[in-house]
């Protein structure tokens, strides 16, 4: 918990225990699907968790807000970012079922009333969403075809309504088509920690 607590002093107590709660859930899936590689469980609360909080450190969530984690795996970004923002909305996807079940196990134990958690596929998500969040799951060009349409028309954020992804590594040539949308935020802007070195936030409205 120290790690969260150093970049985000103010949780509550509620918060504080859910999150604490992480690494018990997540290990006692892991040794039955593997959700996470088992050598990064040891570094479950900076590579995981804490990643899913750069987010938070672009936007905050208002109240209501309907955010959608397309590709959700075991629940990142999407279940630290609820648990952040008890007050949003979240609707994490994935194509893989057992996935799924990781993510609904753990938002039913952390009483996340705020999530809700489905096996689909992008083309099959028929709403509308403030923002889109994701991490690394393909390629920014493709992922943007997977989501277009599905965005509302009503901004009500400091952001307007948009796409906001996790990736790290070298962006430019995936970033190029879209050069002039795209905003880009060093994580280790926010983190100091040596992990969030090359890793980025990348923003995109799309109305």
């Amino acid at each position: 918990m120290d790690i969260i607590l150093k970049y985000f002093p103010n949780l509550t107590e509620r918060q504080k225990e859910q999150f604490a709660a992480l690494p018990d859930l997540y290990g006692d899936w892991n040794s039955k699907i593997n959700v996470i590689s088992r050598k990064d469980m040891d570094n479950f609360m900076e590579h995981h968790v804490l990643h899913s909080l750069a987010i938070a450190k672009v936007l905050q969530f208002k109240t209501m807000a309907e955010v959608m984690d397309l590709g959700t795996g075991g629940g990142f970004p999407g279940i630290p970012l609820a648990i952040m923002f008890p007050d949003a909305n979240f609707y994490l996807v994935d194509s893989i079922g057992k996935k799924i079940k990781v993510v609904q196990s753990v938002a039913e134990s952390l009483q996340l009333k705020n999530v809700k958690a489905e096996q689909i596929r992008a083309e099959q998500v028929d709403r509308d969403f403030d923002f889109i969040v994701s991490r690394a799951v393909t390629d920014l060009s493709q992922f943007v075809g997977w989501v277009r349409g599905k965005l509302s028309d009503i901004h009500y954020h400091k952001l307007r309504n948009g796409i906001i992804y996790l990736k790290g590594g070298d962006l430019t040539e995936e970033i190029a088509p879209f050069k002039k949308k795209v905003h880009l935020y060093d994580i280790s802007d926010f983190f100091e920690e040596e992990y969030f070195e090359t890793k980025k936030v990348i923003y995109m409205p799309m109305k």
